[in-house]
């Protein structure tokens, strides 16, 4: 596997291409569970299948390079790339999991991403690992398949690049209790030191069919939950930091302007912003950004920002 910051690319491969579409790369066919308690008793279906569909089922949509890196992450013997992705096949073979790549007008994207299938559903269940997949699951558009997959990888940049990692949630509950509504950003890390921790959460916005429009109904929503928010509230004691994961440099100016042409401001935190390219770098210390007022020209620039946890 190449490391991060060897990877050569200009353009994240979870932005938005014009024209996208999700297309099946999964197994036609019957497979009955009989079938699958088989393979299970021969020994071809071993705990670490198992550990891959926990995986699958926290994320819900996963390439095999992110799978590849959680395990390692968690301690599992994952052996090599190679190796998970026979695993990987064997379950697809299955109909234990699914798969799916993106095709545009570019051509083929680079990955396939997986997701459950209803086997691999009984399987955790049989288990007693709490699974809600449902088969409209898979039905899920580019855009939101994406926004998903950017937070899964801005995670494990954190997991696997700040010392001071404590933790994550894949998709954290948050009321909005004004509008009585809850949401969830598209992933949270916790860095602690000590006795100081700190919550990010992080909202990815890409470039689908009204953005925009998608951005500001996220805003209102965020704001609701922090300018009435009290320690307690969804599980936080102190309000975490948000910060937008944008596809590039560009996009972040976008978000930014969107904000600020909205009017829809927060005033009880700062407002980070990221891009998915920023993340494959060997250290995050400078991987966040703020808009700020430049006293001279009195217009808006961008400023790195350092987390002391980050370090």
């Amino acid at each position: 596997m190449v490391d991060d910051e060897n990877i050569k690319t200009t353009v994240s491969p979870f932005a938005i291409r014009e024209g996208e579409i999700k297309t099946f790369d999964g197994k036609d066919g019957y497979v009955s569970i009989n079938q699958i308690i088989h393979k299970i008793n021969e020994g071809n279906i071993t705990d670490i299948h198992f550990d891959i569909l926990e995986l699958v089922n926290d994320f819900e949509f996963m390439t095999s390079r992110q799978i590849y890196q959680i395990l390692l992450q968690k301690g599992a013997d994952v052996k090599s790339q190679d190796k998970l992705n026979n695993k990987l096949e064997q379950l697809v073979k299955s109909k234990i999991l699914t798969r799916y790549f993106f095709t545009s007008e570019e051509g083929k994207g680079i990955y396939r991403i997986y997701c459950l299938e209803k086997m691999g559903k009984y399987l955790l269940t049989s288990k007693e690992v709490e699974c809600y997949w449902q088969p409209t699951d898979n039905t899920k558009p580019v855009g939101m398949i994406k926004k998903r997959l950017a937070g899964n990888q801005i995670i494990i940049a954190y997991a696997r690049k700040s010392s001071n990692f404590q933790g994550y949630r894949v998709k954290p509950q948050i009321t909005a209790k004004n509008l009585k509504k809850t949401f969830k950003p598209h992933g949270e890390v916790t860095l602690g030191k000590e006795n100081k921790s700190i919550s990010l959460i992080f909202e990815c916005v890409r470039r689908e069919k009204e953005w925009q429009i998608k951005l500001i109904e996220r805003l209102k929503l965020y704001k609701d939950f922090y300018e009435h928010f009290v320690p307690g509230d969804s599980g936080y004691q102190i309000p975490p930091q948000i910060i937008f994961v944008c596809e590039d440099d560009k996009n972040m100016v976008e978000v930014f302007k969107e904000i600020v042409m909205s009017k829809i401001t927060i005033d009880k935190i700062k407002l980070y912003f990221t891009t998915d390219l920023k993340q494959n770098e060997t250290s995050l210390e400078k991987s966040l950004v703020e808009f700020i007022i430049d006293e001279e020209t009195g217009k808006y620039k961008a400023k790195n920002v350092e987390i002391k946890l980050l370090k």
